[in-house]
């Protein structure tokens, strides 16, 4: 009996210290202060639910490797299946600073009010563990990046699926920065961050990046951040972030669409390694053919050139010389729809050299193995954050 009395009272000691843990957590990530501003604004409570770190271990089977879904620079992404057989994604984020957690409650209230059908829709968040969990809906078919890349993947995407993808996410991007409640700039537009579902519909994922742009602002002074391969060279060289840094991102998913061929490839000759580069390079020596996948070519031609062209306008040195992401949407569904709505062919030159030397000096920083390296600073945590190998889901 002293034997049963002593392990039952070690049991609930355990149970105690566990339960104030999670109260400790959900404190200093911030749960009250979310409780407070859903209290206090006009946001449904049922926008944001809070779920507790019991509902998601158990739907994560605690977090088990076999549900791993994705990795990347901001954290792990699991596969969950709750109660009612709902499949989420949960997104276990590194370390967040506790100086910025009224950043990081503002961030998930705008990002729960994001109402977009090519949006990955954020269900609600858990504050009871070290780190804060997010839950997202799961989309089932993987990343862009996993179809468009992969050989026996991509013969399933024929021109007019990659039109449709490219259009769909111009729209979500110029959503984004000019008709959402709150100007949001993603930061880390690449296809590793676009998701698909099994209709191959496009589902913009990973705001973990995103910066929120005050209403008197139209740029942002901060530590560059995003993935080789995909960063603006303006903002690269200036520290200033705007929404054409997301323009310029979108113009090497464009390349990607276009050609199957990664941002960055170390396999490839010195001069091809850079996509943005190589496809400037080819293009300026009209040799464009050379690098567009065979596949798609057929009787698109003239819609591939129109698509091409627009991706060199998108990757301009200038930010200001780039189309916003509202005209990219309207020319790519546009050519969707059969005609065509503007056109910024400039024709410069001495534009496209200066980006190709720009290219050429910026894949200089760049080594690994093949894969995308994301490097920056998380405003969330206030730390620099090392090269590491780009993640999907």
């Amino acid at each position: 009996m002293l034997l049963l009395a002593a392990c039952l009272l070690y049991l609930e000691l355990r149970r105690r210290k566990s339960n104030r843990r999670k109260q400790e957590n959900f404190l200093q990530n911030g749960g009250n202060l979310l409780q407070e501003k859903l209290s206090r604004s006009e946001i449904s409570q049922d926008m944001v639910k809070i779920y507790s770190s019991i509902e998601l271990q158990k739907a994560t089977n605690e977090f088990s490797n076999d549900m791993i879904v994705g990795q990347g620079g901001f954290g792990t992404v699991y596969k969950g299946i709750l109660p009612d057989n709902t499949l989420v994604a949960v997104k276990k984020s590194k370390r967040v600073d506790p100086n910025q957690t009224e950043q990081f409650i503002n961030e998930v209230l705008v990002l729960s009010q994001i109402n977009h059908r090519n949006v990955v829709r954020l269900l609600g968040c858990c504050f009871e563990t070290e780190v804060p969990l997010l839950v997202y809906e799961f989309v089932d078919n993987g990343t862009l990046s996993s179809h468009v890349h992969n050989p026996s993947k991509a013969r399933y995407l024929n021109w007019e699926t990659r039109l449709k993808i490219a259009a769909e996410t111009a729209g979500v991007l110029s959503y984004l920065h000019s008709s959402a409640s709150t100007s949001i700039i993603h930061r880390d537009v690449k296809s590793d961050n676009i998701l698909l579902d099994s209709n191959y519909t496009a589902k913009v994922a990973d705001f973990g990046a995103s910066k929120l742009v005050p209403q008197d602002q139209t740029q942002l002074s901060t530590m560059v951040q995003g993935t080789f391969g995909y960063l603006d060279p303006e903002y690269m060289q200036t520290n200033q972030l705007t929404e054409k840094s997301d323009v310029y991102s979108f113009g090497v998913v464009l390349l990607e669409l276009l050609t199957g061929r990664g941002a960055i490839r170390f396999d490839k000759p010195e001069v091809e390694k850079n996509l943005s580069y190589f496809f400037l390079s080819l293009l300026k020596e009209d040799r464009i053919l050379e690098i567009i996948d065979d596949s798609i070519v057929g009787d698109n031609y003239e819609q591939i050139m129109e698509v091409a062209k627009l991706a060199k306008e998108c990757l301009n040195v200038k930010g200001e010389d780039r189309p916003s992401m509202k005209e990219v949407a309207m020319e790519l569904e546009g050519l969707r729809l059969g005609g065509k709505q503007y056109s910024w062919a400039r024709n410069n030159e001495d534009e496209t050299e200066s980006l190709m030397l720009r290219e050429r000096s910026i894949s200089g920083f760049v080594n690994g193995d093949g894969n995308s390296t994301s490097v920056g600073f998380d405003s969330i945590r206030q730390e620099v954050i090392l090269p590491v190998l780009g993640g999907g889901r």
